[in-house]
């Protein structure tokens, strides 16, 4: 699904390090071996070098037509952070760190709950996947464009984002969390669900 994923271990020595470099390591084998839906189109970026010891970036595209040449009606990105030391901030280990980007219909943007339903299609996600976290913040943003004058004729749209971190409780389930922010991109793009019972498979860039 990802090629060339590497992680940045912290420059340490002894034992502890070891370990550290061996838990990542095993959280991205996880990642590695993740199944998104075949939509989620997703390639390795430079990670952050300074938020932890320890770190990936992932960029996320929603493609319909699987094509990777075609233009995305979503996108995205996760990161995961890993610092054994558990900052306080994080309550934990691990930290995820997201956002899912999309145009979506015109009312939407007039809707005075539409924060508090883009939120709920995280945490719908996460909670779809059986997963447990903490530490949760993020906001929901709509940016509303109207043309006037010699543009008047193109219509209003709208744009909404997503951004959210969170602090997953079993670093044995970062596959999991990936493929949450991939139901949740696939969400704001607008797509269906898979029906019940139905797998997505194995993707390939």
């Amino acid at each position: 699904m990802v090629s060339r994923i590497q992680s940045r271990p912290r420059k340490a020595s002894g034992g502890e390090s070891v370990r550290d470099e061996s838990t990542f390591a095993e959280a991205l084998a996880s990642v590695h071996a993740a199944v998104l839906r075949p939509e989620v189109l997703i390639e390795e970026v430079p990670a952050p070098t300074r938020l932890a010891p320890s770190a990936l970036a992932l960029a996320g595209e929603v493609i319909p037509s699987r094509n990777a040449d075609d233009e995305p009606i979503a996108t995205g990105r996760f990161v995961l952070l890993h610092d054994p030391d558990e900052p306080e901030p994080w309550e934990g280990a691990w930290r995820v760190v997201t956002y899912a980007k999309a145009a979506v219909e015109p009312e939407v943007g007039h809707d005075p709950y539409v924060g508090r339903v883009g939120w709920s299609w995280l945490t719908d996600a996460l909670e779809h996947r059986g997963l447990t976290w903490a530490a949760e913040a993020g906001a929901v943003t709509c940016v509303l464009s109207e043309s006037f004058g010699a543009l008047s004729d193109r219509e209003p749209t709208v744009e909404m984002e997503i951004r959210a971190s969170w602090t997953p409780l079993d670093g044995h389930q970062i596959d999991d969390h990936l493929q949450a922010w991939g139901d949740l991109l696939c969400t704001i793009a607008g797509l269906p669900p898979l029906p019940e019972g139905v797998v997505a498979l194995p993707q390939r860039r």
